[in-house]
């Protein structure tokens, strides 16, 4: 009875990890969170662990509003990469979310600086 009900556990337990793995997560970013940059990024590119579709990217300057950047690409992919547009120097937060291929929802952020020399 006992390695019946260890078998069974150890099942579960394999099972929940396995749900846990299956949704895409974030791998990289260029640029790359908390990174300083000399000059601007003309386009920002998302690694995902499993192909995922970007439903919503916003892009935010310290002080400033939050805008939302349009243009995402319409199918799902390891590697997402989307045209920015042009940037100040000062400090930005990006944030986004993703869809995976399960239907659970990625929500990200990155930050970074253009610090001009």
């Amino acid at each position: 009875m006992r390695r019946i009900l260890l078998t069974c556990l150890g099942g579960l337990m394999a099972g929940a990890a396995a749900l846990v793995q299956a949704h895409a997560h974030l791998v990289s970013a260029t640029p790359a969170d908390n990174s300083r940059l000399a000059t601007a990024p003309e386009r920002l590119v998302l690694s995902f662990s499993e192909a995922a579709r970007l439903t919503a990217l916003w892009i935010q300057k310290q002080g400033g509003e939050k805008q939302k950047v349009s243009d995402l690409p319409a199918d799902p992919a390891r590697q997402v990469s989307v045209a920015l547009p042009r940037l100040a120097p000062g400090a930005y937060t990006v944030s986004f979310r993703a869809l995976s291929a399960d239907g659970h929802v990625v929500p990200g952020e990155i930050h970074f600086a253009l610090v001009p020399p």
